[in-house]
């Protein structure tokens, strides 16, 4: 399928890369560094990423604006990260002539005619660098980096289940290539302003937890301007709660005024969640997902329907019930 997916970019002069609403680190960077692998490789195309995105990702590249879609046509798409059609940000299919998925989530439907999927791989940032290093793709020390980041990212430095040997050797293949300093790229990834820590404080101060151990906090628009932080930044912080003795699954339900809808980040340390985020307009992986609800009444039937999930989990497992 790599290359299938090479003819198709050589053929297209035009591209265009989107990824899923809610930007992540392994979304922003599996979009840019494709799209900065196919810039370096064909000068001459016209390659854009665009979608909403966040300035505390700009380490990994920046976004291009918007396109005005009359002026151009013969167009092809990338959607990167997105298992769900209803989840692309700003990929109308209507006005593009051929599309591609990239993705390592849990299919959902189809909506490209070229789907490379494979839910086993740690990230989509991984699967770039696959796509790039079994094509005639070209990639540098710049892209590289990137794709380092949103690996990095999306494994939780490597604590997720879905670090596998691959991702290793991935990995290594990177450094082993462009020797960089990864201890700078860390810091890029995980140094946060003071008023995200304090709005983390505010997370831990207003969580509660459920009878079968869900944690969950609501974030309303007035403690984001109170904080000065935009919707991204409390689902930034979802990842930091994975210790917490008490929890099984935990959520962040965030008020999106922008776009008038309750923007959930969900983790989990054992129970499957995804399907329960398929029901609220969300998907993602068994253990990580996230959904997009009306109202935070809507948050409240979600935790009811997680805590029944892990009330089930407690009972066929021989862990702990004392939550």
């Amino acid at each position: 399928m790599y290359k299938q997916i090479f003819k198709q970019i050589k053929k297209y002069n035009n591209i265009v890369l989107v990824r899923h609403v809610g930007i992540d680190p392994d979304a922003m960077a599996s979009q840019t560094a494709l799209r900065d692998s196919i810039k370096l490789t064909f000068p001459e195309k016209n390659v854009d990423a665009i979608g909403n995105g966040t300035v505390r990702f700009n380490y990994m590249g920046k976004l291009d604006k918007n396109i005005d879609f009359s002026t151009i046509n013969n167009i092809l798409l990338i959607v990167l990260d997105t298992p769900d059609i209803k989840r692309v940000d700003m990929g109308d299919l209507e006005k593009y002539d051929y599309s591609i998925k990239i993705d390592h989530h849990p299919f959902v439907n189809k909506f490209c005619d070229i789907e490379l999927i494979n839910d086993k791989k740690s990230s989509a940032s991984e699967m770039v660098y696959d796509l790039i290093t079994n094509t005639k793709l070209k990639l540098n020390e710049e892209i590289a980096k990137t794709l380092f980041c949103g690996i990095v990212s999306d494994t939780n430095r490597f604590m997720f289940s879905n670090s596998s040997s691959e991702t290793f050797k991935c990995i290594s293949n990177i450094l082993k290539e462009y020797p960089f300093d990864i201890t700078k790229l860390y810091k890029e990834i995980y140094k946060r302003p003071f008023s995200e820590i304090q709005l983390f404080g505010h997370m831990i101060s207003n969580m509660k937890i459920s009878d079968y151990g869900v944690g969950y906090v609501k974030i309303g628009s007035q403690t984001l301007t109170k904080y000065n932080l935009d919707t991204a930044s409390s689902g930034n912080l979802i990842n930091d709660f994975n210790n917490i003795e008490e929890l099984l699954v935990w959520l962040c339900a965030t008020e999106d005024i922008k776009n008038s809808c309750i923007r959930v980040s969900i983790r989990s340390n054992g129970p499957v969640i995804n399907k329960v985020a398929e029901k609220y307009n969300g998907g993602g992986h068994n253990l990580a997902c996230g959904a997009r609800l009306s109202s935070f009444e809507d948050v409240d039937l979600l935790v009811k329907d997680l805590d029944y999930v892990c009330k089930k989990y407690i009972e066929s497992s021989d862990i702990d019930e004392n939550y």
